[in-house]
């Protein structure tokens, strides 16, 4: 299958669907939190969580806004060119891709939001 610009086969998604499983199963405090303010279409849209794109694994989708929302933590400042290619894969295939520090998640839910609903407004 090709999604995104690459090549996607069923043995990367067979690998990939228990990682994202388990990583619904225990989130990040940070993630755990947006997902309360996400889910149920509270924002206007349904959210997915931890969801197969292709071959990445984003935290957020909104498939009806075509948006991508990603919680960044630590790990995020260590693999940013490896995140600037998934980002580049996911606008190529039309989607777009706003980043949220997971700090910012813990620590201020209301600008959080709000970072989230001015991207869903084209």
């Amino acid at each position: 299958m090709r999604r995104f610009g690459r090549i996607y086969d069923g043995i990367a998604r067979q690998r990939l669907a228990p990682r994202a499983r388990s990583m619904r199963l225990l989130p990040t405090p940070s993630e755990e939190a947006l997902w309360a303010a996400l889910r149920r279409g509270q924002l206007g849209v349904r959210f997915r969580r931890q969801v197969l794109l292709g071959p990445y694994i984003v935290d957020f989708f909104a498939p009806a806004a075509l948006l991508v929302v990603e919680v960044d933590g630590g790990i995020h400042r260590a693999q940013v060119h490896r995140d600037a290619l998934r980002d580049a894969a996911l606008h190529a295939g039309g989607l777009r891709v706003v980043h949220i520090d997971a700090e910012l998640v813990l620590r201020d839910m209301t600008r959080a939001i709000a970072t989230i609903r001015s991207a869903l407004t084209p």
